[in-house]
């Protein structure tokens, strides 16, 4: 007999957030197959080299950027549909599927690269911060001095746990993996062509919308498990989180990205945001929060200290639905 809701993305949702949480990105594994993500940005690559050339109009380089968009947003998803279709049959599927969706959420990796970023500044300075930060930013990490290092690492943890953790949990439990399938692919491309430089501005327009849309849901849910996460921080973090989400959430450039870096500012009593220094210029958004701009190493362990309550939040209630859902039912 097999386990009634086996076969429930709330479970297998669960199961996949405790295997990426025990074994992160496992390099092992994908030094010897290439992992999804990286396939998706082969593919991008050939589709930019391709299409996206110089010579060609802005608005003849913006209908190839659409062009792109469809055909591997759908491919994608129809490879989702496909690996999902052989999953639900068996046992072995099932988990076959929750592997699936550890391989395709970042919880650990995430928290590695930030916690890579207070450990550099601690025992190597301020070199040391701007080495790891370059690896999770798109600004100028040698433009920052130490506290401006420490704020983007909280600034990337904030909003890549709406990036890399609700919002594919969010699609899978929605549209299952061809959901999942097609927000990673989606995203890929926001993170490889969604900039507003000369050579992308025209040919990444949609991938850059497409990603903001995606994202309006997930991004303000993001924000509300930081603020649940800050409970449990200090006296009075949690509402003064949501306040300032509420508050200021929507002065970022980014459609999204606001709401859980500010929920996340008013958590650790920080000013985060502001005017940071990009390749394509300097984006002058105005500061999340009402603290300190002076961010510390001490800062972003707290940080991480809510990112991994927030992840605990999200399986929890992943678990505590699927469980209302069956487990109170005979079997």
């Amino acid at each position: 007999m097999t386990l009634p809701g086996l076969h429930d993305p709330l479970l297998l949702l669960y199961v996949g957030m405790i295997v990426d949480a025990l074994f992160g990105e496992m390099r092992a594994l994908f030094r010897a197959v290439p992992h999804p993500v990286v396939l998706a940005g082969r593919a991008i690559a050939w589709f930019e080299r391709h299409l996206n050339r110089a010579q060609r109009s802005a608005a003849i380089r913006r209908f190839r950027g659409i062009l792109t968009v469809i055909v591997l947003v759908g491919l994608a998803a129809s490879a989702g549909w496909a690996v999902q279709s052989l999953c639900h049959t068996s046992f072995i599927g099932a988990v076959a599927e929750a592997f699936v969706v550890a391989v395709l959420m970042a919880q650990r990796s995430l928290f590695e690269h930030v916690a890579a970023v207070s450990s550099g500044l601690l025992h190597r300075g301020l070199p040391g911060g701007q080495a790891a930060v370059a690896h999770i930013v798109g600004r100028d990490p040698y433009s920052l001095d130490g506290p401006g290092v420490a704020r983007a690492a909280i600034e990337s943890l904030a909003e890549n746990f709406s990036d890399g953790v609700v919002a594919p949990a969010f699609w899978y439990l929605v549209l299952g993996l061809p959901g999942l399938f097609a927000y990673k692919m989606a995203n890929t491309l926001d993170s490889m062509i969604g900039h507003k430089s000369e050579r992308y501005r025209a040919f990444g327009w949609t991938a850059a919308r497409l990603d903001d849309v995606l994202n309006l849901i997930p991004a303000p849910i993001s924000g509300l498990l930081i603020a649940a996460a800050a409970l449990f921080e200090r006296p009075g973090a949690a509402w003064r989180s949501a306040w300032i989400m509420l508050r200021d959430g929507r002065k970022h450039h980014s459609p999204n990205a606001g709401w859980p870096e500010a929920a996340m500012a008013g958590a650790l009593e920080l000013m985060l945001a502001g005017p940071r220094h990009y390749r394509e210029g300097v984006v002058e958004d105005p500061f999340l929060g009402d603290g300190t701009p002076v961010a510390t190493v001490t800062d972003i362990n707290r940080a991480l200290r809510i990112y991994f309550r927030a992840c605990l939040l999200l399986g929890g209630l992943a678990f505590g639905a699927w469980a209302a859902r069956h487990v109170t039912r005979p079997w």
